[in-house]
């Protein structure tokens, strides 16, 4: 089942049953999105990234999610499930998902949809129902490389930092000063994640949100990715973000277009 937004040019189609994925946004009838079931942008819960060899531990106990990445476990596993709808509006949508086995913990994830005519604004919750747990929330859009016509899009933006990565492709801890890419790397920006993509003489999308980590990935021709996230990857174990009765974990991101 899918569900469709509009606002002014703006034309968003959200694929519930595929993991509450946007599987197509059009810009004035120009899709921005590489298509395809596992493409489009997914939301990443209750982990983002990879999870090293599956296993992050809390208190005694290690918990060993499926590697569905070997020899990790990648994105968490709300992206391959059936999300129900809350409420569906003209331009606003909302959808949820709760939480099951092999996660170890019960608890719900929410997800909503703002659309205009020049900006998408979308949010992940993620409460408990009963103990506290680890969890990351962000999202992994695939922003297509070109849009059918003109210059390939170019990708600006300022971290203060980046994630030293392992043979193992996990952080290994240590931060360095950002380098050139192609990159499947982490980032670090403390004042939030400002990212633009501009597609020149047609289209800039400026990438924000109050998460301090993005993921770049630009190593496949016909896309860019560009992931915020509340935490780096394997950060279930590194850099772990508790949500709790009276704690729960809430992110936004808001992708902001205009037209050149």
């Amino acid at each position: 089942m899918s569900t469709q937004l509009s606002a002014g040019g703006a034309e968003l189609t959200v694929d519930q049953d595929n993991g509450c994925r946007i599987s197509s946004l059009r810009i004035d009838g120009t899709e921005l999105l590489r298509q395809g079931a596992h493409f489009g942008s997914f939301p990443m819960v209750p982990w983002c990234g990879r999870l090293g060899e599956g296993r992050f531990r809390t208190g005694g106990v290690v918990h060993q999610m499926p590697l569905n990445h070997p020899p990790h476990a990648l994105h968490g596993f709300a992206r391959d499930a059936a999300w129900r709808s809350a409420r569906a509006e003209k331009a606003e949508a909302a959808f949820y998902y709760d939480l099951v086995e092999p996660w170890p913990y019960p608890g719900r994830v929410t997800q909503t949809f703002e659309l205009t005519e020049d900006s998408l604004t979308l949010g992940l919750g993620i409460e408990t129902y009963g103990d506290s747990f680890p969890a990351q929330a962000g999202w992994h859009p695939w922003f297509l490389r070109n849009l059918g016509h003109g210059e390939d899009v170019v990708v600006d933006f300022r971290p203060e930092w980046q994630e030293e990565r392992g043979d193992d492709y996990l952080p290994t801890g240590r931060r360095i000063t950002p380098l050139p890419g192609p990159w499947d790397d982490c980032f670090g920006m403390p004042y939030g994640v400002d990212v633009t993509l501009t597609w020149p003489g047609a289209l800039e999308v400026k990438v924000t949100s109050r998460a301090e980590w993005v993921v770049i990935y630009d190593q496949e021709a016909e896309a860019v990715c560009v992931e915020p996230q509340t935490g780096p990857p394997n950060g279930l174990n590194t850099a772990p973000r508790l949500v709790t009765p009276v704690d729960p974990l809430e992110v936004t991101t808001t992708w902001t277009w205009r037209r050149l």
